[in-house]
C-alpha cells in the first residue's frame, strides 16, 4: 500500500512539473501581440477601357418658320470608354473619352405640321477630378461633347448636322474585383443647334444617366 501511495505521489509531482514548464513556455508567447496583415490602399493610376450604357431625356426646340414649343426627347444609349487616371495622395486626375450609339428622339407640333428631333450618336472628351476613398471614388467631370442633330419636318424634308457642344456632370466609381471597376454617372449635354430644314434648325439638350464597367491595365 505504501508503495502504491509513493508511486502515485511521484506521478503527480511529475505531472505538476510538466504543467508548470509548459505554462512558463506558453506565457511569454501569449503576451506577444499578433502581427497585423500589411494593408495597401487601392491605387487608381493607370489606363482603362470599358463599356457603358443607359438612357437620356431632354428637350429640343425648332426655330422659325417651323417654331415649336419644347419637344421632349428620350431614349437609350450604349458605347465604349477609354481613359487614364493619375493619383496624387487622395486626389485623382483623369482624362476620359467615349463614343455611344444613341436613340434619343422626340416629336411634336410645329407651325401647321409636325417636327422631329433626333440624336443617333454622341461622343465626349472630358477631364475628371476624383477623390479616392480607397476603393471608392466620387468625381466631377466636364468637357467637349460632339454628336449629330437630325431634324425632320413632315411634308417638307429632313436634315442632319454634326455639332460640338459641352457636357458637365459627376459620378461615383468603385473597384469591385482585381482590375475591374464599376461606375454610375450623370451628364448634362448641350449640342447647341443644328439640322436646318428651310432655315429652321433645332436645339438639342439632354440629361444622361448611365452605368459602366471598366478594366484597368
Amino acid at each position: 500500500m505504501r508503495k502504491f501511495v509513493f508511486a502515485t505521489g511521484c506521478v503527480l509531482m511529475t505531472a505538476i512539473g510538466i504543467s508548470a514548464a509548459l505554462a512558463a513556455d506558453i506565457a511569454p508567447r501569449a503576451r506577444q501581440a499578433p502581427r497585423e496583415p500589411l494593408y495597401v490602399a487601392y491605387n487608381w493610376t493607370g489606363a482603362y477601357i470599358g463599356l457603358n450604357g443607359g438612357g437620356g431625356w431632354g428637350n429640343s426646340n425648332f426655330s422659325a418658320p417651323f417654331s415649336s414649343n419644347s419637344i421632349r426627347t428620350s431614349g437609350g444609349l450604349i458605347g465604349g470608354t477609354l481613359g487614364y487616371n493619375w493619383q496624387a495622395g487622395q486626389m485623382v486626375y483623369g482624362l476620359e473619352g467615349d463614343i455611344d450609339w444613341t436613340n434619343l428622339r422626340g416629336s411634336g407640333a410645329c407651325a401647321l405640321t409636325s417636327c422631329e428631333a433626333r440624336n443617333s450618336w454622341l461622343g465626349t472628351a472630358r477631364g475628371r477630378l476624383g477623390y479616392a476613398m480607397d476603393r471608392v471614388m466620387p468625381y466631377v467631370t466636364g468637357g467637349l461633347a460632339v454628336g449629330d442633330i437630325r431634324t425632320s419636318v413632315a411634308g417638307v424634308g429632313s436634315a442632319s448636322s454634326t455639332k460640338a457642344g459641352w457636357t458637365l456632370g459627376g459620378g461615383i466609381e468603385a473597384a469591385i474585383s482585381g482590375p475591374v471597376t464599376a461606375k454610375v454617372e450623370y451628364l448634362y449635354v448641350d449640342l447647341g443647334r443644328g439640322g436646318s430644314v428651310l432655315g429652321s434648325d433645332a436645339s438639342f439638350h439632354t440629361n444622361i444617366l448611365r452605368a459602366g464597367i471598366n478594366y484597368r491595365f
